[in-house]
C-alpha cells in the first residue's frame, strides 16, 4: 500500500507532557512541519484558551481532537463535557474525544454503567451538534474497563452510535483495539462517517506498565499498517495522531527528538 502522506500527521500533546507546555508543542510543531495538534485540556487550561486559540491559528494548525470530555461515571461530569464541548467549539476541534469512565465507585455492574454512558452522552449530544463539535467516543483496552473506560471495543462504542444518531462517532486508537478479532468488520461498519479520528503508537513486548509504557510506531507488535489500509478503505481521509504515553523512554527524550522520530516512524512504519 502507498506511504502514508507526511501532511496528516498530528501531535497528540501526550507524547510530549513531560517535556513541553501546551505554547511549547504548538511551536514545536510549526518548526517541524508537523501540521495538526491534539491538545489535552489541563495544558490547556495553563496556556489559556484565548492564548492557545491565537497560537495555533496563527501557525495554520489543525486541532485534531480536544482530549478530553467523559468520565460520565463521575460526579460533576455534565458541567465538565460541557466546558469541554466549548473549548472544542473555538479551537475549531475536528473531534471531542470521549475517554467514557469506568465503573461507578462501589459498582460490579458492566451493563448499567455502559447504559449510564449512553444516557450521559445522549443529554450533552444537542449541545455538541448545537456548537458543531463531533464527539468521538474512543473504546480502551479492556484492562481499564474498571477504572477508565467500560466501552472497550469499537463494537461497543458503535451501538452507541447507533442509537443516538448524528453527531457522534469513534476514535480508532491502534494501541486500545489491535488485539479484537472484529476490529476490521467494525471500521468497516463505522466507514466514513463514524471514524472521526485515528491514534497510532505502538505495544511493546514486555510492556512494563500499561498505560505508561506505548512504543514508538515500529517498536512493537501492532500491524499498524494493517489497521490503517483498513481505516483508509473505509473513507477515512483525515490526521494520522501520534498519541504515546512512555514514562520510562520518551518522556525521558529531547522533545525534539521525539517529534522527529515520530515523522520517520509515521513514514516508514506506520
Amino acid at each position: 500500500m502507498a506511504l502514508p502522506d507526511p501532511a496528516r500527521l498530528s501531535l497528540n500533546t501526550a507524547t510530549v507532557k513531560k517535556q513541553w507546555t501546551l505554547a511549547q508543542a504548538i511551536e514545536g510543531c510549526a518548526r517541524h512541519g508537523i501540521r495538526g495538534i491534539a491538545p489535552w485540556r489541563d495544558k490547556l487550561a495553563e496556556m489559556g484558551l484565548r492564548n492557545a486559540v491565537k497560537a495555533i491559528n496563527a501557525n495554520d494548525l489543525t486541532v485534531t481532537g480536544l482530549c478530553r470530555g467523559g468520565f460520565f461515571t463521575t460526579k460533576d461530569w455534565l458541567a465538565d463535557n460541557r466546558r469541554a464541548i466549548e473549548e472544542a467549539h473555538e479551537l475549531k476541534a475536528d473531534c471531542l474525544v470521549l475517554v467514557v469512565g469506568g465503573l461507578p465507585e462501589g459498582s460490579k455492574d458492566l451493563g448499567k454503567a455502559r447504559q449510564r454512558i449512553q444516557e450521559s452522552i445522549s443529554m450533552i449530544l444537542p449541545e455538541a451538534r448545537a456548537a458543531g463539535v463531533p464527539l468521538a467516543i474512543e473504546p480502551l483496552h479492556p484492562m481499564q474497563a474498571a477504572d477508565r473506560a467500560c466501552v472497550n471495543t469499537l463494537e461497543q462504542a458503535l451501538d452507541i452510535c447507533d442509537a443516538l444518531g448524528d453527531g457522534i462517532g469513534v476514535a480508532v486508537d491502534a494501541y486500545h483495539v489491535w488485539w479484537d478479532p472484529k476490529l476490521q468488520q467494525q471500521i468497516v461498519r463505522a466507514g466514513r462517517k463514524r471514524i472521526l479520528g485515528y491514534h497510532i503508537c505502538d505495544w511493546l513486548v514486555p510492556t512494563r506498565d500499561l498505560l505508561n509504557d506505548r512504543g514508538m510506531m515500529g517498536d512493537g507488535v501492532i500491524d499498524l499498517r494493517k489497521i490503517r489500509s483498513w481505516v483508509e478503505g473505509a473513507g477515512y481521509a483525515g490526521f494520522h495522531e501520534v498519541e504515546i504515553f512512555s514514562e520510562l523512554d520518551w518522556w525521558r527524550r529531547d522533545p525534539d527528538q521525539v517529534l522527529r522520530s515520530a515523522k520517520e516512524r509515521h513514514k516508514n512504519s506506520s
